[in-house]
């Protein structure tokens, strides 16, 4: 099981990485764009940015970490239960959802850190 502070860890080994809030409830964003969101509506969840191809696909996984609502039909965001992702996976997402954000600079200067 997952919690806030465990996406606040992963996404804070990014470059960059704010924390801040988005519809009242905590966020991260980079270059002041949120890229993650906990959500507090009734379906509660983790909103992450992805590709609509992403998306797709983990619905289609059966994965029951990953859903979506009418709200985010047609968009790019895909909604996670933290008590049912898998780590490595959430990780991924993060990582994805930081590079669909990050200005162009900032992601040529972490991909030059990478090894």
């Amino acid at each position: 099981m997952h919690t806030w502070d465990d996406v606040v860890d992963i996404a804070k080994r990014l470059p960059d990485v704010e924390e801040s809030t988005s519809y009242n409830t905590p966020s991260l964003k980079v270059g002041g764009k949120g890229f993650a969101r906990l959500r507090s509506e009734a379906e509660g969840g983790l909103m992450l940015f992805c590709a609509l191809e992403e998306k797709e696909a983990l619905l289609a996984s059966g994965d029951p970490a990953f859903y979506t609502t009418p709200h985010y039909d047609g968009y790019g965001a895909i909604l996670v239960d933290l008590e049912r992702v898998d780590r490595d996976q959430l990780c991924e997402l993060v990582a994805e959802a930081w590079r669909i954000k990050a200005p162009a600079k900032t992601r040529r200067a972490a991909d030059r850190r990478r090894p």
